[in-house]
C-alpha cells in the first residue's frame, strides 16, 4: 500500500514538474519571440551610423541649397553694386561737366563786361547766358540729389552684402567635407545636381539650414536689388537728359553770340559807310567854305582904296552926273553891304556844319572802334566756349 501511495505521489510530482517545465518552455519561447521582435540586430551600430550619415547628408544638402541661394543673392548684389559704382562715376563726371559749364558761363558773362561802356547794354546774349546759368544750377541740384540717393543706396547694398557674407560664412561651415568652388554651378556640376533638383522654397527653421537670419539677409538683399533697379534707370535717364539740355543750351548760346557778332560787324560796316559819307560831306563843306570866302573877298573888293578902279568907285563921274537931280539915290553900297553880311552868315553856317560833321566823325570813329572791340570780345567768347566744350580742362579753384 505504501509503495502504491509513494508511486502516486511521485507521478503527481512528475506531472507537476512536466507541466511547470512546459510552462517555462512556453514562457521562454514567448520571450524569445518578443526578443526577436524588440532586441536590436547586431548591425545596430552600422544602421545608426547610416541613419546619422543620411541625416547629415540631408542637412548638408539643404545647407548647400541655402549656400547656393545666398551666393546667388550675393552675386546679384555685387553686380548691382558694380552698376551703381559705374552710375556714381557717370554722375560725378556729369557734375564735373556741369560745374565747368557754370564756371565757363561766369567767365563769358564777366568777359562781356570788358566791352566798351556803350556796348554793355543788356541784350539777348545776356538773357541767354542768364537762362543757361539758371538751368545749369537747377540741373546741378538735381544731379547732387541723385548722387546723394546713389550713395545712400550703395551704403544699404553694402550692408546687405556684408550681412550676406556673414551668413554665408556661417552657413558654409558645415560644408567642409564638400568640394569647395567659387561658382555654385561648378559645385552642382561636380555633384551632378542642377537647380531643378534643389527645393523651390526653403522652410525657415531656427535649428535648420535656412535660419531666420539667412531669410532676413536674403530678403534684405532682394529688397535692395529691387529698389535699386528703378533708381538706376532714373539715374541713367537723368544723366542723358542733363547732357541733352547742356548741349542744347551750349549751342543756343553759341548761336546767339555768333548772331550778335554778325549784327555788330554789320553795324560796324554801316558805320564805316556813314563815316565815309560824312568825310565826303566835310570835304564838300570845306570846298564850299573856301569858294564862299573867295566870293566874299571879291565882294569886299580891294584892301587899299588906291587899288579901286574908276568903275568900282561910288563917286564915279557917271554917278555924280546922275545925282545932280534930286531923288536919284542909289542902293549900290547897301546891296554890297547886305551881300557881305549874307556871305558872312553863309561862312558861319558852313563853319558850324563842318564842326558838327567833325564831331559826328569823331563819334562815328568811336562807335566803330567800340563795335570792333565788342565784336572781337564776343568772337573770343565764342571761340573760348567751343574750345572748352569738351570739358577736357582742369579747374584750378572751382567756386560753384
Amino acid at each position: 500500500m505504501e509503495a502504491t501511495i509513494g508511486q502516486d505521489l511521485w507521478k503527481k510530482d512528475t506531472i507537476q514538474n512536466i507541466k511547470l517545465a512546459q510552462a517555462v518552455v512556453q514562457r521562454s519561447d514567448k520571450f524569445n519571440e518578443l526578443g526577436r521582435q524588440l532586441d536590436p540586430l547586431p548591425s545596430l551600430r552600422d544602421n545608426c551610423i547610416q541613419q546619422s550619415n543620411a541625416e547629415i547628408h540631408s542637412y548638408m544638402r539643404s545647407a548647400r541649397a541655402v549656400v547656393i541661394k545666398l551666393r546667388d543673392n550675393l552675386l546679384n548684389t555685387e553686380e548691382v553694386i558694380k552698376s551703381f559704382l559705374k552710375s556714381k562715376e557717370k554722375l560725378e563726371t556729369a557734375l564735373e561737366h556741369l560745374r565747368k559749364d557754370i564756371l565757363l558761363n561766369e567767365q563769358c558773362r564777366s568777359g562781356r563786361h570788358l566791352r566798351p561802356l556803350k556796348e554793355q547794354k543788356k541784350d539777348g546774349c545776356d538773357d541767354l547766358l542768364a537762362a543757361e546759368k539758371k538751368t545749369l544750377l537747377k540741373l546741378k541740384r538735381i544731379l547732387e540729389s541723385k548722387l546723394s540717393a546713389v550713395q545712400q543706396t550703395l551704403q544699404y547694398l553694402d550692408n546687405a552684402r556684408k550681412r550676406l557674407k556673414a551668413v554665408l560664412s556661417e552657413r558654409n561651415r558645415v560644408l567642409d567635407l564638400i568640394c569647395r568652388d567659387s561658382a555654385s554651378a561648378r559645385i552642382l556640376k561636380a555633384k551632378n545636381i542642377d537647380h531643378q533638383s534643389l527645393p523651390a522654397e526653403l522652410e525657415v527653421n531656427p535649428l535648420g539650414p535656412y535660419t531666420p537670419e539667412a531669410a532676413q539677409a536674403v530678403a534684405m538683399a532682394t529688397n535692395a536689388v529691387q529698389k535699386s533697379q528703378a533708381l538706376l534707370r532714373d539715374v541713367e535717364f537723368t544723366i542723358d537728359e542733363t547732357r541733352a539740355v547742356q548741349r542744347d543750351f551750349h549751342k543756343s548760346v553759341n548761336n546767339g553770340l555768333t548772331k550778335k557778332v554778325a549784327e555788330t560787324v554789320a553795324m560796324k560796316q554801316h558805320l564805316q559807310l556813314t563815316s565815309g559819307e560824312n568825310r565826303m560831306a566835310i570835304h564838300r563843306g570845306n570846298r564850299w567854305h573856301y569858294t564862299t570866302a573867295i566870293t566874299r573877298g571879291y565882294t569886299l573888293g580891294p584892301v587899299s582904296a588906291s587899288d579901286l578902279t574908276t568903275r568900282e568907285r561910288l563917286d564915279r563921274p557917271q554917278v555924280k552926273c546922275y545925282q545932280r537931280h534930286p531923288g536919284t539915290h542909289l542902293k549900290e553900297a547897301q546891296h554890297i553891304i547886305e551881300g557881305n553880311h549874307g556871305l558872312d552868315a553863309s561862312l558861319q553856317a558852313v563853319e558850324r556844319n563842318i564842326g558838327m560833321l567833325k564831331l559826328t566823325e569823331d563819334r562815328l570813329k568811336t562807335d566803330i572802334h567800340d563795335k570792333h572791340r565788342a565784336a572781337g570780345i564776343d568772337s573770343s567768347i565764342v571761340r573760348h566756349r567751343r574750345r572748352q566744350a569738351n570739358h577736357r580742362w582742369v579747374v584750378g579753384g572751382l567756386s560753384c
